[in-house]
């Protein structure tokens, strides 16, 4: 094993198949991470360690880990000091912000923050709910809720909980008021290991790797053949992150064009360049797409 080495923090949880899934793609084999907190990986300089989103920020904080990945929700929670590495946008649901939300029953008279004031609000993040009303000068009772705290909408007079798509709060016929806080996925550093030259430029390439696979999700490669003649009017309807490439072939009145797209547009895509007098034409999964 190589003598040098970064502890990485893994968010074991609702957020660890999305991201074993993520380093996969980027190129890194995790394995066992199912069966132990402390899995293996197809890299003798990385030491993977599985740890709850909830604490990973103070782990890396305190120079336990050197690097690891948690939301902006837990380091602001938690007040970490830590060096942001890289937004990732990605999360187990969607690749979408998560918003942590105040909400009240549907049958609630409540319809805005202050409509609160002299209650009770249960939630898991408990320092950040009490900065929202603070900074709203709103004087609230914030308690500690150790999950399933939907079910406690109706206990207490509010409650702050994470969303993503907001189907579990209409589940359980509840109302959001307002949005506390957005938070996405982050690759944390400890400030002692970003002063280290080796842990530096190794959690950089792999916030790259990782930042690359993201990127690649919602793209896919496009190869074609067209007449010169063509050219013009193909170039004219092709959607590209920059110019294409386009190559010579044996058959000098063609050439062939090569280009990354939106796979949003692959379907409108593909048939307008066919009528366009595209032939041969291919469209190919990226694994990584780095700018």
């Amino acid at each position: 094993m190589s003598e040098k080495i970064i502890k990485l923090g893994i968010p074991a949880g609702s957020l660890q198949k999305a991201t074993i899934g993520l380093f996969n793609k980027a190129g890194f084999n995790i394995l066992d991470s199912e069966r132990s907190f402390q899995p293996r990986i197809d890299d003798e300089q990385i030491q993977p360690i599985c740890l709850r989103a909830q604490e990973m920020s103070r782990y890396v904080a305190d120079g336990v880990l050197d690097a690891g990945i948690t939301g902006y929700d837990w380091i602001m929670e938690n007040e970490s000091d830590v060096v942001q590495v890289a937004e990732l946008s990605y999360s187990k649901a969607t690749s979408k912000p998560a918003r942590w939300v105040l909400a009240v029953p549907d049958e609630s008279k409540v319809t805005k923050p202050r409509d609160l004031k002299g209650g009770i609000i249960a939630t898991e993040l408990v320092n950040v709910t009490k900065k929202y009303f603070a900074d709203k000068n709103i004087d609230v009772k914030v308690e500690f809720s150790w999950g399933t705290t939907e079910v406690k909408a109706r206990l207490v007079d509010g409650i702050v909980e994470l969303t993503e798509t907001g189907r579990t709060l209409a589940a359980n016929n509840l109302r959001e008021i307002d949005t506390v806080i957005s938070s996405t996925t982050r690759f944390i550093a400890s400030n002692k290991a970003w002063q280290d030259k080796f842990k530096r430029e190794k959690i950089e390439n792999i916030a790259i790797l990782l930042n690359a696979a993201i990127d690649a999700r919602s793209r896919v490669g496009l190869k074609m053949n067209i007449k010169k003649d063509d050219l013009e009017s193909v170039l004219k309807i092709l959607p590209a992150e920059k110019s294409p490439t386009i190559s010579s072939l044996a058959d000098s009145d063609y050439v062939a064009i090569e280009v990354i797209i939106e796979d949003s547009v692959e379907r409108s895509l593909v048939p307008a360049l066919k009528r366009a007098g595209a032939s041969g034409i291919i469209t190919y999964p990226l694994n990584k797409v780095i700018h």
